[in-house]
């Protein structure tokens, strides 16, 4: 096997990388910049909104698998960019020219954000897709798109939705990096929907169901979850009695939000039967978190 990975500078790829790594999969890197401790990999330096040669570029990078996770994903900017629809094209022109020169499998990275979010919980195969945004409905698209394309060459597909991934090397404004720069000092305390659950899985264990989904030549969607809903006021406590801070600091500030769905989760049973689980428990996953990013200050 030869994976070909997009996004391996990405918060999420890092995490696929080191996996990649840890098996001693032969890899080659498709991106703009080579990423940190990559060494062990082939890179091909290439820009895939910039409309390459793709047969070229697949030509070249010579995999037997595509695993792909590029997109646009800036802080809050992503829900509603025009990038999503060139992230459209070029993810569906990656695919068809990979398909066409041989690829015996495709593992692509889509969003909980496809789903009917007022659903709560939600199944691959039984939960409405009915996306709120441009994001969400650009991710529905191109899954259909390169869904269909590899069936028309007969090479398998999975999808794997994920959830709320967390970890060290996540944007400093997303929650958990914000409730650890809050309980530090470092920034001022901000309102919390206390009472909301929501799925929480640490991206070494996203990167997991990722390698898990490739190595079993998966079919389909499958959602990368944790599949057990907490409350941020759970998420909130657990991140200051690991910095021996007074919750309340936050917990004063609890605010309902009625535009935020009370309960988002992903069955994960469908990637459970490929052997997938997660390891890392929250309290297990946020005490790493909040011990790396210690070390990094």
């Amino acid at each position: 096997m030869r994976v070909a990975l997009t996004g391996g500078n990405g918060f999420l790829g890092r995490y696929v990388l080191e996996a990649l790594r840890g098996r001693g999969i032969d890899t080659v890197l498709l991106g703009r910049t080579r990423p940190p401790e990559s060494s062990f990999a082939a890179f091909i330096q290439v820009d895939l909104l910039a409309r390459p040669d793709f047969p070229r570029l697949v030509q070249e990078a010579s995999a037997t698998h595509l695993l792909h996770l590029a997109w646009y994903t800036e802080h809050g900017a992503f829900w509603t960019s025009p990038l999503n629809l060139r992230w459209v094209e070029a993810t569906t022109q990656l695919v068809e020219a990979f398909c066409a020169a041989g690829g015996k499998g495709v593992v692509a990275a889509g969003t909980c954000a496809e789903y009917d979010w007022s659903q709560g919980l939600c199944r691959e195969d039984s939960t409405p897709l009915n996306p709120s945004s441009l994001y969400g409905t650009a991710k529905d698209a191109t899954r259909r798109l390169a869904a269909a394309i590899c069936r028309q060459h007969e090479v398998p597909c999975a999808w794997g939705r994920v959830f709320l991934p967390y970890g060290t090397g996540e944007d400093a404004r997303r929650l958990i990096p914000s409730l650890i720069g809050a309980f530090r000092g470092r920034r001022p305390p901000f309102p919390v929907n206390a009472q909301a659950l929501r799925d929480f899985l640490h991206a070494s264990d996203v990167a997991e169901g990722f390698l898990a989904l490739l190595g079993a030549g998966a079919d389909g969607a499958y959602n990368i979850s944790c599949g057990d809903p907490v409350s941020l006021a759970q998420v909130l406590r657990e991140v200051a009695q690991l910095l021996g801070a007074d919750p309340e600091l936050m917990q004063s500030l609890a605010a309902e939000r009625p535009e935020d769905p009370p309960l988002l989760v992903g069955e994960n049973l469908k990637l459970r039967t490929l052997g997938w689980q997660p390891r890392l428990s929250l309290p297990k996953g946020l005490e790493r978190t909040v011990s790396e990013a210690r070390e990094a200050s």
